[in-house]
């Protein structure tokens, strides 16, 4: 399944950072991590830090499906508002939610740290604001509802962020002090590559051909014929599960993005906040680290890899007039434009944990616009699991919940 149309930006501008031989013998292991995005090699690492012997393999080259075409926006904010996932799961489970992502993006900025990926992590703040003046008074619930739960928030009006952030023809907004932009590319390379020094086997080019599950773990036998046998297998391979889980779990969607050459004016008004918008579907921008601006939106159903491919010139003349209307006097010239395809789930929440029809399996799924955030709250629910302890996200994020 083809994941990207053109080359995203990220792809570009890495190149090859490390590459990794495909499998061509018979290995056992105690963890195999099927998925070398982003995910995966979160999980990966979690797994080696727990002391797991482990093996990741990917069907393409490290990276190279969702994760170079993400446009790495770190946000708290789940796609499901506050106020409707209270009466979607409960307060308590919503505000559980909410913190944990909050909390994700501290952690992912200490794994950089650590590792000293050079990846561009930054702290920044998050505005969310009304795309249409009927959408004032629900965001205005929204506002009180992550105000109620101790979220630090403040309200925007229109003037406000037209003076603080030159965006015209908002109708108000809810800033937040909590999200951050990265290049998720570099940082899945970066952890890997960390890794695989630490022992870590990883295996590019490798894709599955056929698994047998069973409690006391499972056996992989890949395209080359080779076998893996694993006590625990873990798939974080993105909305491509789909191909084994027969459960309708998840819409799949495509999304469009651009990104404009390098800006040389000052950009300070837009480079420490993400912005989205409370259009359905929303659109996003976030400036990146050498002071491009990156905007995205367009969202729609997901049909097949050439038709969504087919609509990136239509998508991308919608995008720059939009940002044409928000931001008047920026001048924008297009670089880059991609597409790429993600999940929706009914609740914007992840996936994580087992499913009933695979034993000797757990899921690492993070769909939705905060993805890498869900997989950094993954890596912690994966490390109870893995030592027979219930996470307190865990039923929240099972399978057919």
């Amino acid at each position: 399944m083809k994941l990207k149309s053109s080359e995203p930006f990220w792809l570009v501008k890495n190149g090859i950072l490390h590459s990794y031989p495909s499998l061509q013998k018979n290995i056992t292991t105690d963890i195999l991590v099927v998925g070398g995005g982003i995910t995966g090699s979160l999980i990966a690492h979690q797994c080696i830090k727990d002391g797991h012997k482990t093996v990741l393999i990917d069907r393409r080259e490290i990276g190279h499906g969702s994760t170079s075409a993400t446009t790495s926006m770190l946000q708290y904010e789940i796609d499901v508002p506050l106020h409707e996932l209270n009466d979607l799961i409960g307060p308590e489970e919503a505000a559980a939610s909410y913190w944990a992502c909050y909390k994700s993006i501290d952690d992912l900025q200490k794994i950089v740290s650590t590792i000293k990926s050079d990846c561009g992590f930054k702290k920044k703040d998050s505005l969310y604001f009304a795309a249409y003046k009927k959408d004032v008074a629900w965001l205005k619930d929204e506002f009180e509802a992550r105000k109620q739960i101790g979220l630090p928030v403040q309200w925007l009006e229109a003037a406000d962020i037209e003076k603080r952030f030159k965006i015209k023809n908002s109708h108000g907004g809810i800033l937040s002090q909590q999200g951050g932009s990265i290049d998720a590319f570099q940082l899945a390379h970066d952890l890997l590559h960390y890794n695989h020094k630490k022992g870590l086997q990883i295996f590019d080019k490798t894709d599955t051909k056929n698994t047998n599950y069973n409690k006391s773990g499972v056996v992989v036998t890949t395209e080359h014929g080779s076998t893996i046998t694993a006590k625990k297998i873990i798939y974080c391979n993105g909305f491509e599960s789909t191909e084994i889980i027969k459960d309708k779990f998840v819409n799949l969607l495509s999304t469009y993005a651009m990104v404009g050459e390098q800006f040389e004016d000052d950009q300070s008004h837009l480079s420490e906040t993400l912005f989205w918008n409370t259009a359905k579907p929303y659109m996003y921008m976030r400036t990146t680290d050498d002071n491009r601006l990156l905007i995205g939106g367009e969202d729609e159903d997901f049909v097949d890899a050439s038709k969504r491919d087919a609509l990136l010139e239509k998508k991308s003349v919608k995008l720059k007039n939009y940002l044409k209307k928000m931001l008047p006097d920026y001048h924008f010239q297009t670089d880059f434009v991609w597409a790429g395809t993600f999940g929706e789930t009914k609740d914007g929440l992840p996936y994580i944990g087992e499913h009933p029809n695979f034993p000797g399996a757990y899921f690492v799924l993070g769909f939705g616009g905060n993805g890498i955030t869900f997989s950094v709250i993954g890596m912690e629910l994966v490390a109870d699991m893995l030592q027979n302890k219930k996470h307190s996200l865990s039923d929240t994020f099972k399978f057919r919940r």
